[in-house]
Parts: structure tokens; C-alpha cells; sequence
């Protein structure tokens, strides 16, 4: 069996998208919003303890996973559903509420919200799909070419053959479908950044931060249903993300306009406060 060139092809792009997204968006931005590096990090960090550490370890106490694959709630699909989604945006956005309150008495521009989410939302595209694009295309070159001899022993046998089954029948365009779908999940994670930024950084906005949970669980639902196999169509799935990460972009720049134009006003308050006082 040999993986095809155009899935090989589709497994480099996707993993450019995911590791040069988040480069290039925080190139882009960080002269226009005076972004900083540390939000950037520590929203690197927050993502890695938040998600990987703390949700991961709740997961296997909660879902214990078997050696089959099985796992408890499955065969509920609702309880799945309401699961995975609200620890999803519980840890997630706990994550930025903690993190912006750590910030906030050095970094207090929007583009604080901004640095954060993209790393937060950078490291999970290079984790989750950057990562793993460039482990497949390893793996397919070495089936291709006759190699996979060299490859450790607990790699052999029948986990050698499952990898190999599913980089060959697996569809070339679900492998570039990975990289669109970390460009949707970037503009999300910026997005949900900026709206617990907010809850943060302005007084009387606090009930945000509970928002941003709840709009993250239900921007995770079609993927979480996607697991249950109620819905199978991936176009689907894909194309509702897309619809909220257009959404909340758009809520997110309404946002960040109207940080700054409080800022002017504030600015321009102080200017005409300090004439009267001449």
C-alpha cells in the first residue's frame, strides 16, 4: 500500500497553516496593536497547563479510556456532548481569566487580548494539527519508500498497520482539511480571548467571562456530535465553523474598536480637564 502524493501534498500545507499562522499573525499585528511577547507566552503556557495537563488528567479520571478505545459516556451521546463541551470552555476560558488577571498590571492594551489568543490559539494548531501533519508525512514517506524496517519494535506489527491503513485510505482533501480548520480555530481562540479580555480590563463586564464558556461550548458542539457519529457530514461540521469563527471575528473587532475609542475618550477627557484647570 503507498499514501498518495496529493494526501502528502495536503499534509505539508496543513502543517504550514497550522505553524505559520499564528508566525505570521502576531508579525502582522504586533506593530499595530503594540502587542508584546509575554501575553503571547503565556498564552502558550496557559493553553499547555489548562488543556493538556489539567482537562487531559480530568478526562481520564471521568472518561476512563480503555485499551479498545472504549470510553464511559460514549454510548450516552448527550452526556458526551454537554461533557466534552463545557470542560472544553470551562478550562479553556478559566485559562484566559487567570492569565489576563496575571497581565493586567503590566500589559493593559487590547493588544494584550490579542498576543494572548494567539498563543493560545497558535500552540493547539501547532499541537493538535502542525505536529501531527509533519508525524503522518514522516510515516507515508517511509511507507512509500520501503523504510518502516527501521522503525522501532513497538512501533511493528499491528500499530504499524494501523497507521498505514489509515494514511492510505484515508481521503487527500480530510488531510488539508486539517490545516483550514486550525485557521477557523485561531480566529475563534483570538476572538474568545478578546471577549474575556474585556471582562477583565472593563469595569461592569465581568458576566463575559461565563459568556465566552458558553459560547465556546456551543461553538465546539458540531465537532463533539461529530464524534458521536450523529453527524457524519464533515463539510457540515467545517462549514459551521467557519459561520462562528466569522461571527465572533466580527464581534471581536466591534470589541476591540470600542476598547480604543474609550481609550480616546478617556484621553480626551483628561486633555480637557487638565485645560479647565490652566
Amino acid at each position: 500500500m503507498q499514501v498518495s502524493n496529493l494526501s502528502m501534498l495536503f499534509m505539508a500545507v496543513s502543517a504550514i497553516i497550522s505553524i505559520g499562522t499564528p508566525i505570521f499573525l502576531f508579525l502582522f499585528f504586533r506593530k499595530r496593536f503594540s502587542m508584546s511577547t509575554i501575553p503571547l507566552l503565556v498564552g502558550i503556557a496557559a493553553f499547555v497547563v489548562f488543556v493538556l495537563i489539567l482537562e487531559s488528567f480530568i478526562h481520564r479520571l471521568i472518561l476512563q479510556p480503555s485499551q479498545t478505545g472504549e470510553i464511559a459516556l460514549k454510548n450516552q451521546p448527550v452526556l458526551y456532548v454537554l461533557y466534552g463541551v463545557f470542560m472544553a470552555g470551562i478550562f479553556e476560558e478559566t485559562a484566559r481569566f487567570l492569565s489576563f488577571h496575571l497581565l493586567k498590571k503590566k500589559y493593559g492594551g487590547i493588544g494584550t487580548g490579542i498576543s494572548y489568543g494567539i498563543g493560545h490559539g497558535g500552540i493547539e494548531a501547532v499541537i493538535l494539527a502542525g505536529v501531527a501533519m509533519i508525524s503522518n508525512l514522516v510515516f507515508s514517506m517511509m511507507i512509500n519508500s520501503g523504510a518502516t524496517a527501521s522503525l522501532p519494535e513497538a512501533i511493528q506489527g499491528e500499530v504499524l498497520g494501523k497507521i498505514t491503513t489509515a494514511l492510505t485510505d484515508t481521503a487527500p482533501y480530510m488531510f488539508l482539511i486539517s490545516g483550514i480548520e486550525r485557521i477557523f480555530a485561531i480566529a475563534i481562540q483570538i476572538s474568545l480571548s478578546i471577549i474575556v479580555f474585556y471582562s477583565v480590563f472593563c469595569k461592569g463586564k465581568r458576566w463575559l467571562f461565563p459568556l465566552a464558556i458558553l459560547i465556546h461550548a456551543i461553538v465546539d458542539c458540531p465537532a463533539a456530535i461529530m464524534q458521536t457519529g450523529v453527524i457524519k457530514n464533515v463539510f457540515l461540521v467545517e462549514g459551521l465553523a467557519a459561520i462562528s469563527a466569522l461571527l465572533l471575528a466580527y464581534l471581536a473587532v466591534s470589541m476591540v474598536r470600542k476598547f480604543n475609542q474609550n481609550i480616546i475618550n478617556s484621553q480626551n477627557l483628561d486633555i480637557l480637564q487638565e485645560n479647565k484647570e490652566e
